[in-house]
């Protein structure tokens, strides 16, 4: 994380020599200021150096959230992280509709602190381009958000965000996996009127079916085990602004009965309330599935899905998005290149060519991941056209299980030593993973809970790593 500096604003020295101690050893440059006084100083004079703020809410000379709400231009150029030793439910909703990045209640774990700041220093440096990726890049001057790609079906993406950007209507983004499409709900929050309130993505796949109702609408405390405080849902915290609904087709049927009634009303109820509350949210909702097949086979409702779908928004796949590959490419190579300490040339046309011919079965995550290993593997500063071997070794075993039926089994001697099994050789270990994760969940019709078991793992654990890969992409498309 070279080249990162944050502001610390915190009023109580040893925790703020505390926190620069933890980002100092992941990497982070730190500078540390106790009251808003100096941290406005420190802005104005240095403000664009500033990967990201850790804001304390209670301070000598005002109070953070004021500060957030007197000052959206720094919130809007500066990934804002919260720490505060109020646990309020409504001081941190209050903090994310001022656009803060991420809310945090003291003491601060080292580990969660690391991962935030890493994440808000990423969102700054990708919302904000060098000047010479510009130069680099200018054939991508109309791309929206965190998407990268200047070629004709990105265009036309384009031109559907900024139609549909101004709307309240529903938008049903659908498209392979790693396409893109949390980067697509976000770039249709940022264009429209509701840029400056909350943007809140739930996936609905990652989160355990007895979960979902409670973080979605939120409950009251007692009316459940394990309800010890009051909470409000995902709805009720994006209020004004987006709620994004990834792997929607994931649901059960009982609760998209009361997103239906969401949806029709405009109110919602809290677990163990008895009285609904107007909430004022734009919902965009996304899968990786076929939606009317879906609706078809009765896992998901006809009425809610002409609900959702007012507006629907196709992604393409990358291997349809001709030069992106190669703008992505260059993209991803001078970032890891840049963790690594290295530097390399842009790809050749001879090595442009041949990954535009590609098929990328996994979308941008395989790019990405091929482009991480390629900054670990050479030394620069050209590319080494051997990279090709590693996208060929590695795509045909994809390939050839994504297009088997869902519901035929891997043959058990399918990973012997004389069937193929080197063919995992040029694989990461997440790689094999989620391979192996996807076709169980297939063979299971989509259930996570009997793809765990079969697996031999907890519904938990599936959970986590199908949220973590989800994430990852966020905002690299």
């Amino acid at each position: 994380m070279a080249n990162h500096k944050i502001l610390i604003i915190e009023d109580i020295a040893s925790l703020s020599m505390a926190y620069a101690g933890h980002l100092e050893s992941a990497g982070f440059e730190s500078i540390i200021v106790d009251n808003l006084a100096d941290a406005n100083s420190q802005l104005q004079e240095n403000g664009t150096q500033f990967s990201a703020v850790l804001l304390d809410l209670q301070l000598p000379d005002g109070n953070g959230l004021d500060w957030l709400a007197q000052n959206p231009d720094i919130v809007q150029d500066i990934p804002i992280i919260v720490a505060t030793a109020d646990g309020s439910i409504n001081r941190a909703i209050d903090a994310m509709r001022l656009g803060a990045y991420d809310f945090m209640v003291k003491p601060l774990a080292p580990g969660r602190l690391v991962t935030v700041t890493k994440g808000a220093a990423e969102t700054k440096r990708e919302a904000k381009p060098t000047a010479a990726q510009h130069s680099n890049e200018n054939t991508n001057n109309d791309a929206l958000g965190g998407f990268i790609g200047a070629s004709q079906p990105m265009q036309s993406i384009y031109n559907q965000i900024r139609n549909v950007a101004k709307s309240k209507a529903t938008i049903f983004i659908t498209g392979e996996s790693g396409t893109g499409k949390e980067v697509c709900a976000d770039a249709i929050h940022k264009s429209g009127p509701r840029a400056k309130k909350p943007f809140v993505a739930i996936n609905c796949g990652a989160i355990p079916e007895d979960l979902l109702e409670s973080e979605l609408f939120g409950h009251l405390k007692g009316s459940f085990t394990g309800a010890i405080s009051d909470r409000v849902g995902a709805v009720q915290a994006a209020h004004g602004g987006t709620l994004f609904l990834d792997e929607i087709c994931e649901m059960e049927l009982k609760l998209q009965v009361k997103l239906l009634r969401f949806l029709q009303t405009g109110t919602v109820q809290r677990v163990g309330a008895t009285k609904a509350e107007n909430v004022d949210v734009r919902i965009i909702c996304a899968t990786n599935r076929t939606p009317s097949v879906e609706v078809q086979h009765g896992r998901f409702r006809e009425d809610l899905y002409y609900r959702l779908a007012v507006v629907p928004i196709h992604l393409p796949a990358l291997r349809e998005r001709g030069n992106d590959i190669t703008l992505l490419a260059n993209r991803f190579l001078d970032r890891f290149a840049n963790e690594e300490g290295k530097s390399f040339s842009p790809l050749n046309v001879q090595l442009a060519q041949k990954f535009e011919q590609h098929s990328w079965p996994g979308n941008v995550r395989e790019l990405q991941n091929l482009m991480r290993r390629a900054a670990v593997m050479f030394a620069g500063p050209e590319l080494d056209e051997t990279i090709v071997s590693e996208f060929t070794a590695a795509s045909p075993q994809v390939q050839s299980i994504n297009l088997q039926d869902q519901n035929t089994e891997i043959p058990s001697n399918q990973f012997s030593a004389n069937q193929g099994i080197d063919q995992f050789d040029n694989m990461t270990l997440d790689q094999v993973e989620r391979l192996l994760v996807d076709r169980a969940v297939q063979n299971c019709g989509g259930s996570l809970t009997k793809a765990a078991k079969k697996l031999g793992v907890s519904p938990s654990t599936l959970y986590r790593k199908k949220e973590k890969w989800a994430s990852s992409l966020a905002a690299d498309c």
